[in-house]
């Protein structure tokens, strides 16, 4: 039998051949990079305004997961329960394919903000929460004592303090959501991972784009590896 026979049989088996070299081109590795780089920035900007939504979410869910009314603390609650439970790829299929059955109709790049958001908010609640629970208690006693208000004392005393505690944990939350915005390409957003897509099926070729899709989340990724690693050294829990 032809080497070339046996070949094709086992690629038709198995899915591989032995001894047939990586499909790697540098030309097209070289070639697509314009393109990723272009995909590169739109997950640059979505992980920015999703990481600063989140944040802002968090905060306010954190501190309505302690609040002593329990309607604020039970929404709170169900808040973070769902986007939790739910996977973010439901998530954005449900905001991209079912809010137009109910006659309200976003963009996919809105969607994708706001899923990203929602969901990363969800996760940094309970990062806040549990900064704020880590706090002394003596130390909104004294606040309160000395004159503040709840609201005021939580703002000047005791978030602080919290929000310095767990940067950490939230600077490798950022790193999850980075990672997290290659779903966004299955609601037809032209980020990396979907650049990378389009290239391998144009070209016919898998492992030049995704070379270069990989070492580009690296460069996005290492920053915050990096950032996460100083922040535990500059601000080491007390």
């Amino acid at each position: 039998m032809p080497w070339h026979t046996a070949c094709d049989e086992r690629i038709n088996a198995k899915g591989l051949c032995g001894g047939t070299a990586v499909d790697f081109d540098f030309d097209l590795f070289i070639a697509s990079l314009p393109s990723l780089m272009k995909g590169a920035a739109l997950t640059a900007q979505l992980t920015v305004i999703s990481l600063s939504f989140g944040f802002l979410i968090g905060i306010f869910g954190g501190v309505a997961r302690l609040s002593k009314n329990r309607l604020i603390a039970g929404a709170a609650l169900f808040y973070v329960t769902m986007l939790r439970g739910v996977p973010l790829l439901v998530t954005l299929l449900f905001l991209y394919y079912g809010l137009p059955s109910m006659g309200l109709v976003l963009d996919a790049f809105t969607v994708a903000v706001v899923a990203l958001s929602i969901t990363n908010g969800a996760y940094v609640t309970e990062i806040i929460r549990a900064g704020i629970q880590s706090i002394d208690p003596g130390q909104m006693r004294a606040a309160r004592s000395l004159g503040m208000t709840y609201p005021r004392a939580m703002r000047r005393i005791i978030l602080p303090q919290a929000v310095r505690r767990v940067l950490p944990p939230i600077t490798n939350e950022s790193l999850t959501l980075l990672k997290n915005t290659a779903l966004v390409s299955t609601i037809a957003l032209s980020d990396l991972l979907r650049s990378g897509l389009e290239i391998m099926t144009w070209q016919a070729n898998t492992f030049s784009p995704f070379a270069g899709v990989a070492l580009l989340y690296l460069a996005m990724t290492l920053p915050l590896l990096w950032l996460n690693a100083w922040i535990e050294r500059r601000m080491p829990v007390r």
